[in-house]
């Protein structure tokens, strides 16, 4: 084979194997199916009057209320957030670093810019409806994999949505 063949096939496999590995996807955990698991895309929008905001993110949530994880991450799979809470801490881990909080509400707070009722949306993401301070879930697409909840008040209203990925 001549020199020149050999250096087009030599290209030729890199490009397939380069073309092979950008179609891979990432490693995701295995469902815990006995404390809850739920993986998909988020979208949150806060009306705040002075200064409008969105969020958008992937995300993988686990665990229950009492003691759980949510891993946020970014279209391309770069992690922006990491929430983890147990009765004995409520942890943010992003930019490196890592920040405790008094509760999984302040938590969510930090993490999100509003006050996002996690421990509801455990509820809600298993078909229950569950009370959260000005929150209205509603539950009727979720057997298509969407949820959907907003807020009026407390201001300022926010509307937060809900893909899931089975």
């Amino acid at each position: 084979m001549s020199p020149r063949r050999r250096q087009l096939s030599a290209t030729l496999a890199s490009l397939a194997t380069l073309w092979l590995a950008s179609c891979a996807q990432p490693v995701l955990r295995t469902p815990d199916t006995s404390r809850g698991y739920w993986r998909g895309r988020l979208a949150l929008r806060v009306d705040d009057r002075s200064e409008p905001r969105s969020f958008f993110a992937n995300f993988e949530l686990s665990g229950a209320a009492d003691a759980g994880e949510l891993l946020l991450s970014s279209p391309l799979g770069t992690t922006l957030a990491q929430l983890r809470w147990s009765p004995q801490a409520a942890l943010l881990r992003n930019n490196g670093q890592t920040r405790a909080f008094d509760s999984l509400d302040a938590l969510a707070v930090e993490a999100t810019g509003t006050d996002i009722p996690i421990a509801a949306l455990f509820e809600w993401l298993q078909g229950r409806a569950a009370p959260a301070d000005g929150w209205q879930a509603d539950l009727t697409q979720l057997q298509g994999g969407r949820l959907l909840a907003r807020r009026e008040q407390p201001a300022p209203a926010a509307e937060l949505r809900l893909i899931l990925e089975p």
